[in-house]
């Protein structure tokens, strides 16, 4: 049975769509098979992944709307043992077309039902928002991965994003767990970095990843490139970070 992540922040740049490419990379480069869903309408992770996101026909979109089943709208990706099911920008007007379906954040959770079992993992980029297709992210995922930037803002709304996990726990998915708390653009150098790795630490204790993910240069000159940090550098420390996380997901869920 596959493993459905959801790589979810309210906030914008954490470093979700960054978590998701790479990781989904990392994964595949361990021989895990891996499907990532594109549930953000910015579409960065089609395109981080060297899709060209005018060319998507069927993607996200259609799958929560039904019009198409999943199996139709995965595409193989130029990283080992990865596929994706694209976004487009009109996925924008996904949250409108739903408001009136019935079960509508199970839309997904629906969906995904019969392919579950062809991957490891299923990972999904959410929006930097707690919409219905975050919702319906969270509805259909076994646990939750929450980037946390080492940054000043770094706890702020992450009580919202709990408590909203909290909710959907209670009402539509009572065996969603964190799966962990994933500290992100961490410099060294920074005193202020420091003192939020500690101060993450204090509050959440083993939420958190062992795994720190460091500023890295060439991990944001990878998406550019239409390539994971694995293909585009993969002695960088990006990569090792990535790489150091998927051992540690791998590690939890085998034991675990």
């Amino acid at each position: 049975m596959g493993k459905v992540i959801a790589i979810a922040n309210q906030k914008g740049g954490v470093g979700k769509t960054t978590t998701t490419v790479n990781l989904a990379a990392a994964l595949g480069v361990l021989e895990q098979k891996v499907l990532l869903i594109d549930a953000d309408p910015q579409a960065n992770a089609t395109s981080g992944l060297g899709i060209d996101v005018s060319t998507v026909e069927n993607g996200t979109y259609q799958v929560l709307e039904h019009t198409v089943d999943i199996a139709s709208a995965i595409v193989k990706t130029g990283s080992p043992n990865v596929d994706i099911v694209p976004a487009h920008i009109d996925l924008v007007a996904i949250e409108i077309e739903l408001v009136d379906r019935e079960q509508r954040e199970y839309m997904l959770k629906t969906a995904l039902a019969p392919i579950v079992d062809k991957y490891d993992y299923i990972l999904i980029d959410c929006a930097p928002s707690l919409g219905l297709i975050t919702l319906n992210a969270l509805t259909s995922a076994n646990s939750v991965i929450i980037p946390i930037q080492c940054e000043y803002y770094a706890l702020e709304g992450l009580g919202k994003l709990l408590n909203t996990i909290k909710s959907i726990q209670k009402v539509h998915n009572k065996d969603l767990d964190i799966e962990g708390l994933l500290l992100t653009m961490y410099d060294s150098r920074l005193r202020l970095s420091n003192q939020v790795v500690n101060e993450v630490k204090k509050h959440f204790h083993d939420m958190v990843f062992k795994t720190i993910i460091q500023r890295n240069i060439r991990l944001g000159e990878a998406p550019s490139y239409g390539e994971s940090i694995i293909a585009y550098d993969a002695t960088s420390k990006g990569a090792v970070n990535y790489i150091n996380l998927a051992h540690e997901i791998i590690k939890k869920n085998t034991n675990g």
